[in-house]
C-alpha cells in the first residue's frame, strides 16, 4: 500500500529523492512564462529553519493567511453597507475571496504564479477598519493622516498576528498586499515605487477593482440607493447588462491585451474598457460612496470609531484587556507608542464588536 502511494506521488520525469515541492517548483520553471515569479525565488522576512516539503513559499503563505485571526474577522467587516440585514450582501471576506479568484484566473491565463497572486488577495484587506472606509477616515482624522488600510494590513502579517510574532511572510506577498491600492488613484498606475515589484501583485490591485466595481454595484441596486437607469449607458455598451458579463469582458481584455513590451510586462485592458471602466468607478463613488444613505451611516460608525479611540488613550488598563481578548501583543510602551496599540486594536475589530464595546463602554447599564 506504501509503494503504491510512493509511486503514485513521484512524478517520473523528475528525480524521485525529490520532495513534492521541489517537483512542483520544477514544474513552475518548466510552465511559467518568463514574467511569471518562481516560488524558489520566494525570501522570507526572517529565516525558518522548517521547510515544508509539500508546498511551496508561496503556497504557505496563502495558508497562513486562511487560518490567520485576522482573515476570520473579515466576515464581519463592511464592504459598503453598514450591518445589512440581507443575507446577498457582500461582506470584507466575500469581497476578498471574489479578488482572490479573479486574480488566480488572470493569473492562470497568463501564465503566471497563481498561487502568489492568490495569496496577496487574500491578505489584501487584512488590515481593514471596521466600518470600510468610513472607519478608515475616522483613523486618518483621529490617529494618522498616514494611515491607511494598505499599510496597516501588512502591519497584522508582520507584526500583529500570532500574539506579535507575525507570519512571516515572503516579501513578494508582503509587497503586493502592500502596494494593492492607492484609494481613487490610477485603475492601472504608472509611477515608480506605487506599483508591486511582481506582475502577479500589480494583477491583483486590478482585481481589486474588478471586483468592487461589480459586487458593489450589484449591492447598490439591491439595496435601492441606486435603480438600473441610473447607471450610465456608456457602461452598459461597454461592458455589459449583468455582473457575470462585466466581470467576463474586464478579466477578457485585461488578458488579451497585456503583454511584453521593452522588455517589461505591461498590463493594458484595452481604450474602450478602461473608459468605461473609469466612468463606472466615478458613477459609484458619487452615487453610492457618498450617497447621503450610505454617507449618513459612516457619519456615525465613524463618531463610534472615535470615541473608542479616546477612550482608550484614557484608559490603557482596558486597551491591554482588549488586546488578550484579540491574542494580539499586549501593549509594550518601550515597543510601540500608545496611539499607535490603539490604532492597533480598532482596525482588527469586526463591525459588531465595535458597537458591542461602545455600547458597553458609554451606555448605561440599567438596574434589573
Amino acid at each position: 500500500m506504501e509503494a503504491n502511494k510512493k509511486s503514485y506521488l513521484i512524478d517520473d520525469s523528475t528525480d524521485s529523492n525529490l520532495s513534492i515541492r521541489e517537483q512542483f517548483q520544477i514544474r513552475e520553471k518548466n510552465f511559467l512564462s518568463e514574467y511569471g515569479t518562481l516560488s524558489t525565488h520566494g525570501k522570507r522576512r526572517h529565516d525558518e529553519n522548517d521547510i515544508c516539503n509539500i508546498r511551496t513559499p508561496f503556497q504557505l503563505d496563502r495558508d497562513r493567511i486562511v487560518y490567520s485571526n485576522a482573515f476570520r474577522r473579515l466576515k464581519h467587516k463592511t464592504q459598503v453597507f453598514l450591518s445589512p440585514l440581507g443575507d446577498h450582501y457582500r461582506t470584507r471576506l466575500t469581497h476578498t475571496l471574489e479578488v482572490a479568484e479573479i486574480a488566480r484566473n488572470i493569473a492562470r491565463a497568463m501564465r503566471l504564479n497563481e498561487d502568489l497572486a492568490e495569496a496577496v488577495a487574500l491578505g489584501h484587506d487584512l488590515g481593514h477598519t471596521p466600518f470600510g472606509h468610513g472607519g478608515e477616515t475616522a483613523l486618518i482624522e483621529v490617529h494618522s493622516p498616514h494611515f491607511s488600510h494598505s499599510n496597516q494590513s501588512l502591519r497584522v502579517v508582520d507584526s500583529l498576528e500570532n500574539r506579535g510574532k507575525g507570519l512571516n511572510l515572503t516579501r513578494e506577498v508582503r509587497d503586493g498586499i502592500l502596494k494593492h491600492s492607492k484609494g481613487f488613484g490610477n485603475i492601472i498606475p504608472s509611477t515608480p515605487g506605487e506599483t508591486a515589484v511582481t506582475v502577479e501583485g500589480r494583477i491583483v490591485r486590478i482585481a481589486d477593482i474588478i471586483a468592487y466595481l461589480n459586487h458593489d454595484l450589484d449591492d447598490a441596486l439591491r439595496g435601492k440607493v441606486i435603480r438600473p437607469a441610473d447607471i450610465p449607458d456608456i457602461c452598459i455598451k461597454k461592458l455589459g447588462k449583468t455582473h457575470s458579463q462585466r466581470a467576463g469582458l474586464m478579466i477578457e481584455q485585461l488578458v488579451y491585451n497585456s503583454g511584453p513590451h521593452n522588455g517589461e510586462f505591461i498590463l493594458d485592458m484595452g481604450k474602450d474598457t478602461f473608459h468605461a471602466m473609469t466612468i463606472l468607478r466615478k458613477f459609484l463613488y458619487e452615487k453610492v460612496y457618498r450617497s447621503p444613505a450610505v454617507h449618513e451611516e459612516f457619519v456615525k460608525a465613524k463618531n463610534i470609531i472615535i470615541g473608542l479611540y479616546t477612550y482608550f488613550i484614557h484608559h490603557p488598563d482596558a486597551l491591554q484587556n482588549e488586546l488578550e481578548k484579540m491574542e494580539m501583543a499586549p501593549w509594550d510602551a518601550l515597543k510601540n507608542p500608545l496611539k499607535r496599540s490603539v490604532c492597533d486594536i480598532i482596525a482588527s475589530m469586526t463591525d459588531r464588536y465595535a458597537l458591542t464595546l461602545y455600547s458597553k463602554t458609554f451606555f448605561p447599564k440599567p438596574l434589573v
